[in-house]
């Protein structure tokens, strides 16, 4: 009994030395190199390193040059079988109010190791409420408007079932 928790105190320190130590702003600038392949740019004011985490503060994105949203945070938190991104606060370009919707409030995206070829995603802002998987093996996205509020301009991209609307994409 001795040796199965010794074991697992080593496994526990060796898990959060692993997470204390990874080179998180390494990390970001890699997904910065992967975004920049896809003419993908942000340019970030501020980058916090924290235990578990990164916060990377008042970021513009840019898309072949052009500024499209401001974002106040985005948030990175990992525990190597949970990871989630937090993104507060988009506004939108207003050339673009007419195509996409104004701001979002929130965006949450979460990946677990117990279901590594998914990820969920949940949304608020001017459209409303969002809630969603983005399945990585098929390449598709599904997003339910479990709130919908100003959704006009997205109309066009949306279809209705029994429940409300929903978008179904694949990338």
């Amino acid at each position: 009994m001795q040796m199965v928790k010794k074991v697992s105190l080593i496994v526990f320190l060796v898990w959060l030395a692993v997470l204390v130590f990874m080179p998180k702003r390494a990390f970001y600038y890699s997904v910065e190199e992967a975004l920049a392949q896809k003419d993908i740019r942000l340019n970030e004011v501020q980058i916090n390193e924290g235990w578990f985490g990164l916060d990377v503060e008042n970021v513009t994105l840019y898309v072949k040059g052009i500024e499209i949203a401001k974002i106040k945070e985005i948030s990175f938190f990992t525990l190597l079988f949970y990871t989630s991104i937090q993104i507060e606060d988009v506004e939108v370009d207003e050339a673009l109010h007419s195509k996409v919707p104004a701001s979002i409030q929130e965006a949450t995206l979460t990946h677990t190791l117990f279901m590594p070829l998914s990820i969920s995603v949940d949304a608020n802002g001017s459209f409303g409420q969002i809630e969603g998987k983005v399945n990585l093996l098929e390449g598709t996205t599904h997003l339910d408007f479990t709130k919908a509020m100003d959704i006009e301009t997205l109309k066009p991209f949306l279809k209705k079932n029994e429940k409300g609307w929903y978008y179904e994409g694949s990338f």
